[in-house]
Formats: structure tokens, C-alpha cells, sequence
């Protein structure tokens, strides 16, 4: 009789403590999901934190692993304020994100997304690190992003980071080409028409994308094309909100929308 009680208190015991730690009965999916609710609200943290514990419940599951690449990116991409302490902390997420990228392909290599975060991880990394670990991370993220296209022909962020990587290459003018392919070895080639062509191509699958538009805008500056620039910055102001990032890059379209109008510049 005794034993009998002694075991049912144990059971009680162990189903208090079950209840109070809720995650532990939660499986993946689930976890999964409620961090996709999180996510469409905008709340990019819990959404990472869920996606986290998914991955305590199924370390290798594929889908948890590229969310939380992306939730490191979104996350450090939405950190405000200066300083070397927060750019320590924006670069230990960058790292992050690309280990948890890289972690995805090696479970699944036949899927664009552990491609395409892993070229944005490495893309944001790499703008702290020096010219020569630029260049050759550069090649990397070329190399992602293609193979992101190549699984998936639809993928708009994918050509939306193959247009920013062409705008970055073709930035680097002859000069300061020559001179760092002697110091550093050869830099990629890039074209501001191949950018505008790629960053065409993502407002063509998701034309209701603000990012897709204030990039677009950026790079017919580069080409000198004031008029569709400043169309495209004023597209970025008509769209709806539709992620946490949208706030900020409004901003940086009247931003660059002000200063053509300071400069008075135009395509004649």
C-alpha cells in the first residue's frame, strides 16, 4: 500500500513537472510553427527562440536550422545603436547564422534556403572583416547565391542578393581593381546592368517586396537613371508594411529620395 502511494506521488510529481516545462512534450513541427506565427507577427526574437528549441527537440531538422539562420540575420540586421559592442554582438550573430546555414545544407543540399541564408549570413559578416577576407567571402556568396537560383528559379531574395553582389563588384573601379588584385589576388567582376537586371527580376516575382524596390532604386543611381530611381524610392513609401525591417527602409528611401531632390538631379 505504502509503495503504491510513494508511486503515485512520483507520477504526479513527474506530471507537474512535464506541465511546467511545456516545451519538452512540444515536438519540431510544432515548435516550428509557433515560431512561424511569431515570425508573421513580426516578433523576429520569439520567432528565433522557438525555432531554437525546435532544433534542442531534433537537432538536424532542416526547416528549424534555415530559420534560425535567418532569425540571426533578421535579428542583428534590427539592432540599433553604435559602438563596438554592438557591432561584436551584430557579428557573433552574422556567425552564427552562417554555422546554422551551413548546418542545413549538410542536412539537405537540395534546397534553396540553406544556400540563400548562408549567402546572407556571409554577405553581412563579411562588410566587418578586412579587404582581403571581403574579396575571397565575396566568391562564397556568389557561389550560394547561385546554387540558390539554380534549386529554385523562383527564389526572388535570391536574385535580389545576386543584383546586390553585382552592384557591389562593379563599385570597385578600375583602380582601386588593379591595386587590390595585386595586394590581395583577383576580385570577382560585377556589372551595374547585370544588377538591375537580377534586382528587375525579384520585383517581377514579388513586386510587393519594399527591400526588392529601395535596391533597384540604388543601383539606377549608379547607372545615372535619377527618374526610375526616384520612382522606385517612391514605391518603397506606397507599400504596406509587411515585415519588422519595413520601418527602417522606408526611411532610407526618403532618405535617398532627399537627397536627389538637394542635388536636383535628373536623367536630361
Amino acid at each position: 500500500m505504502q509503495a503504491r502511494t510513494h508511486k503515485f506521488i512520483l507520477l504526479v510529481i513527474l506530471g507537474i513537472s512535464l506541465l511546467a516545462r511545456p516545451g519538452l512534450t512540444q515536438t519540431a513541427e510544432e515548435l516550428i510553427k509557433s515560431g512561424d506565427e511569431f515570425y508573421a507577427r513580426w516578433e523576429d526574437q520569439k520567432a528565433l527562440d522557438e525555432y531554437l528549441k525546435a532544433l534542442e527537440v531534433e537537432p538536424k531538422n532542416y526547416e528549424a536550422l534555415w530559420k534560425v539562420a535567418r532569425g540571426y540575420v533578421d535579428v542583428a540586421d534590427l539592432m540599433t545603436g553604435s559602438g563596438k559592442e554592438v557591432e561584436k554582438q551584430k557579428f557573433d550573430m552574422y556567425v552564427k547564422a552562417e554555422k546554422y546555414a551551413r548546418q542545413a545544407i549538410s542536412v539537405n543540399p537540395n534546397d534553396t534556403w540553406g544556400h540563400f541564408f548562408l549567402s546572407a549570413a556571409l554577405g553581412k559578416k563579411v562588410l566587418m572583416l578586412g579587404k582581403k577576407e571581403q574579396i575571397d567571402a565575396s566568391k562564397q556568396v556568389r557561389e550560394a547565391v547561385d546554387k540558390a537560383i539554380e534549386l529554385d528559379p523562383g527564389n526572388d531574395l535570391a536574385y535580389h542578393a545576386l543584383g546586390r553582389w553585382h552592384r557591389r563588384m562593379a563599385e570597385i573601379g578600375g583602380a582601386k581593381r588593379a591595386l587590390g588584385s595585386i595586394i590581395y589576388g583577383s576580385i570577382p567582376r560585377g556589372s551595374f546592368e547585370e544588377s538591375e537586371k537580377w534586382l528587375k527580376k525579384a520585383v517581377e516575382l514579388k513586386p510587393d517586396y519594399i527591400n526588392h524596390h529601395l535596391e533597384l532604386g540604388r543601383t539606377y543611381l549608379a547607372l545615372k537613371k535619377y527618374n526610375l530611381a526616384s520612382q522606385e524610392f517612391n514605391k518603397c513609401l506606397e507599400l504596406p508594411e509587411a515585415s519588422a525591417k519595413d520601418k527602417q527602409l522606408k526611411e532610407e528611401a526618403r532618405a535617398e529620395l532627399a537627397s536627389l531632390a538637394r542635388k536636383g538631379t535628373s536623367d536630361d
